[in-house]
């Protein structure tokens, strides 16, 4: 007798999950060179397998009921977890992963990952180089899960598994700072909390995709815009939508320039940055990520991963103190 297991394939799911990026059914068919007749009859299939409706049918788009959204995260979890089996399987046997997944946080310098990346390319290695943006407790997150090999940027490394391993990539000073023109830009310092909580308050998004996240140097009942990145929180304070902390390397050739205002708190914010990895004598870390590892080594590396390049005018303009 079949179970709910014997339909619940590696191919059973990359199907739903083209149903869902596709959006119909018709177009899904065409994308895995099927009839719609024959990818409705397997859906069906596997929906009487598990007694739930995945597609709401009702409309012309193939929409994912709640349980089809459930059973697609699991998948894409699934089947990253299945991907993570054969590169370990692979970096046994040849001593270089077939791919190397960095996840880096948006307080790192992009242009110098970019660097590395080329640097590695310069290799000719066979392996296949993958970069993920992450934010705070989700740059962490994304090596505990298995979706990367390698993050930088990571804050907090307290209470993590034997095989991950981590070293101190650098501390990074923030200041407050608002918009010349921001009803904060005059107000006496130090500024209170119970004052800065009064306006609204640009947010850098937690990526982590399970649990509460993390939350920092935000007031209780604060109004909150909340950014997807450190580049777009440094725009939005540029144009007086909210105060907050910068990064100083970020935000000091605004200051200079007088776009922005740098205020006194009452409650600082610095932070200590990590780059982690995973490496057990069970799955040894490969030849690509020793590599990345040997660059982090080198104090000029990652000075320049924690100097960002800013814009002015529209042009890109090195930090006075990128090397």
């Amino acid at each position: 007798m079949q179970t709910p297991r014997d339909w619940l394939t590696p191919e059973a799911l990359l199907m739903l999950q083209t149903i869902e990026q596709r959006g119909s059914f018709a177009a899904a068919a065409r994308a895995l060179n099927l009839v719609p007749s024959a990818l409705t009859y397997r859906v069906r299939q596997l929906e009487d397998a598990l007694d739930v409706l995945l597609f709401d049918r009702s409309a012309r788009q193939a929409v994912p009921t709640a349980a089809g959204h459930e059973l697609l995260r699991e998948a894409s979890r699934l089947l990253d977890e299945l991907d993570a089996i054969a590169n370990r399987v692979r970096r046994v046997a040849s001593g270089w992963e077939s791919v190397l997944t960095v996840a880096v946080d948006s307080i790192i310098a992009r242009n110098v990952v970019m660097d590395l990346c080329a640097s590695f390319f310069a290799l000719a290695s066979p392996t296949r180089l993958r970069l993920r943006y992450e934010t705070l407790s989700g740059t962490l997150a994304a090596l505990t899960s298995g979706q990367a090999d390698l993050v930088l940027g990571a804050v907090t490394m307290t209470g993590q598994p034997k095989d991950i391993h981590h070293l101190e990539l650098g501390r990074v000073t923030f200041v407050f700072a608002v918009d010349p023109h921001h009803p904060l830009a005059t107000a006496p310092e130090p500024l209170t909390d119970a004052l800065v909580a009064q306006h609204r308050a640009v947010a850098v998004a937690d990526s982590v995709s399970r649990g509460v996240g993390l939350t920092i140097g935000l007031q209780g009942g604060q109004d909150v815009f909340t950014v997807p990145d450190m580049q777009s929180k440094l725009q939005a304070q540029l144009r007086g939508m909210g105060g907050g902390f910068l990064p100083e390397s970020l935000a000091r050739p605004y200051i200079n320039s007088g776009q922005l205002v740098i205020k006194q708190v009452l409650t600082t914010r610095n932070n200590t940055c990590h780059y982690a990895w995973r490496d057990s004598p069970q799955a040894p870390a490969g030849q690509a990520l020793r590599w990345w590892l040997a660059q982090l080594e080198q104090p000029a590396t990652r000075q320049a991963l924690l100097q960002p390049v800013h814009c002015v005018q529209g042009h890109p303009l090195q930090n006075s103190h990128q090397e």
